[in-house]
């Protein structure tokens, strides 16, 4: 197998993604206490309830959840009681100070190793449904180019992001190799394009999907090898 494109999910696969997610809501809940206090006592299950209605109003919203969640904090703030403008000034702003802190990832510590010895031999890129950004992380040196549902208007596992990595890398599923780590979005996802995919299994957690992985690693550091030994044949 000649390969010349690997893929890479990021949350979850280059670091751990609870305690991010669940520190950046924290900084939304304080900053929104500080700078737009009408919205303080809006409980939690509001928002949820205007997420649920927008993404019933508008479903392609949940393959774009930065700008879902904008739309959240807008309509929470104007259900709180903020005139139109000051609500949507208020809305960028706080969606900036969680993207801010969604953005401060403690990095799994065999990542920056790996990916620099990948990076000399093999075009690299992410492929996320997420927000998180190689730039603002501080990895994008690594990276050929990086895809989010966003950019593609539609997520993993449909074939679609996997289809336009493949083209803007200039290559073909059968030279392209997936990593991620979960069972359904990277793997069945990335199989069903084409690609071979590795699950990236920390926990060594039994597979309980259907199609099997076309390989399974408890640490990135065991990519490189088998890359190789993928490479060899």
């Amino acid at each position: 197998m000649n390969i010349e494109l690997v893929t890479f999910d990021l949350d979850d696969t280059l670091w751990d993604t609870a305690p991010v997610i669940g520190n950046a809501e924290l900084v939304l809940r304080h900053w929104l206490a500080e700078h737009a206090p009408r919205i303080g006592a809006f409980p939690p299950e509001e928002l949820f309830a205007i997420r649920q209605r927008l993404v019933g109003t508008e479903p392609g919203l949940k393959h774009r959840i930065s700008e879902l969640r904008r739309r959240v904090l807008f309509h929470g703030l104007l259900e709180a009681g903020y005139p139109e403008p000051e609500a949507k000034a208020l809305a960028e702003r706080a969606f900036e100070a969680f993207l801010h802190a969604r953005h401060q990832v403690d990095f799994f510590p065999e990542v920056h190793p790996t990916l620099e010895m990948l990076a000399n031999r093999y075009k690299l890129a992410a492929l996320t449904n997420g927000n998180a950004d190689v730039r603002r992380l501080g990895v994008a040196d690594y990276f050929s180019f990086a895809l989010c549902a966003e950019d593609v208007g539609i997520g993993k596992p449909d074939p679609a992001p996997f289809e336009e990595a493949l083209r803007r890398a200039g290559t073909r599923a059968e030279h392209a190799v997936h990593v991620g780590d979960n069972p359904s979005d990277d793997i069945a996802g990335a199989q069903q394009a084409g690609l071979r995919a590795v699950w990236y299994n920390p926990r060594q957690l039994p597979w309980e999907a259907g199609t099997l992985p076309d390989a399974q690693i408890a640490s990135l550091a065991e990519l490189p090898a088998l890359l190789e030994r993928w490479q060899q044949g």
